[in-house]
């Protein structure tokens, strides 16, 4: 065989394998698509997969899968993903949460910016400061005269080491000169036990999950971490409001799939999921949880966590978080 006819071979097996590739994107999906939720069931990132999922489901003919796959602050999820057959057929509901990792972590086995696709931000949801309603502080000045009186007995519960709940905790100390000790749960769900338990004094959670319990008289709000008032929570100020200036961090939620996923795949994905988000049922549904839907372009994402990673590195070094 001549150079030119080895040539002209290896041009063929290329084309055909493109081609092949791209009736199969074209194709896709013709089985169930698992969506991995890196936290316990009862979060807000649980949440917002489920109500996205059986939306997406039935524009795509086919079941979406919610699975959970907790640790490590969001983490051990996300390996998982970036390390799936990138076939469309594997998902990630990311978070903020990721992009503080990045810096919170010594040691990541991915990375969020070269292991993974964005396809769409789905939500945009404030964090609410929040103590058991039997606390006697029912303000801010006396939530924080509270724990620097007893700083032994005061605790703030996170999602996890090196999420955002955990950044606002440490930012927030810092602000009101308080110390106070950091509780690390794997989610939401065990979270909100113990602060109703009266086994922690406060978190920084997102609005959805703690929303309920707030109109049911077991929590009490103290104030949104984000510069708006929640929408959710109109009487509830801000803690910019109250004096803690610049402070201005919420959660953001979206759908990501492995690096080398198909464009043909992301590109279907990001349609069907802005149709849902744009859709009014959706954007009812969203705001009786206090979630503003979003439903960006897979550019718009990935521009959105490099500025995050950016910003949030900056905080972790300035909070001087660190995990090994």
């Amino acid at each position: 065989m001549t150079p030119t006819q080895r040539t002209r071979r290896l041009l063929l097996a290329s084309t055909l394998a493109l081609a092949a590739g791209s009736a199969a994107a074209q194709a896709w999906p013709t089985k169930p698509v698992t969506l991995v939720v890196p936290f316990p069931p009862g979060g807000t990132t649980d949440v917002l997969a489920r109500a996205l999922g059986e939306r997406l489901g039935q524009a795509l003919g086919q079941t979406i899968v919610i699975e959970s796959k907790p640790g490590a602050g969001a983490t051990l999820g996300a390996d998982f993903v970036a390390k799936s057959k990138p076939d469309g057929y594997t998902l990630l509901m990311g978070a903020v949460h990721h992009t503080i990792a990045t810096s919170v972590y010594r040691k990541l086995p991915y990375d969020y910016q070269r292991d993974f696709a964005p396809v769409s931000t789905v939500a945009l949801v404030p964090n609410v400061l929040v103590v058991n309603a039997a606390n006697p502080a029912k303000t801010l000045p006396e939530l924080v005269a509270q724990a620097k009186a007893a700083p032994d007995k005061t605790s703030f519960g996170s999602n996890g080491n090196g999420t955002a709940q955990h950044l606002i905790g440490a930012q927030f100390q810092g602000l009101t000169g308080t110390t106070i000790a950091h509780i690390p749960y794997k989610g939401s769900g065990p979270l909100a036990t113990d602060l109703i338990g009266g086994q922690i004094t406060m978190s920084f959670d997102t609005v959805t999950p703690v929303l309920p319990h707030i109109q049911a008289g077991k929590l009490r709000a103290i104030a949104v971490t984000t510069a708006q008032r929640s929408s959710a929570l109109p009487d509830t100020p801000t803690l910019q409001e109250l004096g803690l200036q610049g402070f201005d961090i919420g959660t953001w939620f979206g759908v990501l799939a492995p690096a080398a996923t198909p464009r043909e795949i992301v590109v279907k994905l990001n349609t069907e999921i802005v149709k849902i988000l744009r859709s009014d049922d959706f954007r009812k549904r969203m705001a009786a949880i206090g979630a503003e839907p979003v439903g960006n372009t897979p550019e718009q994402m990935a521009a959105q966590i490099r500025s995050d990673t950016e910003k949030f590195a900056a905080l972790v070094k300035a909070a001087k978080v660190a995990i090994d």
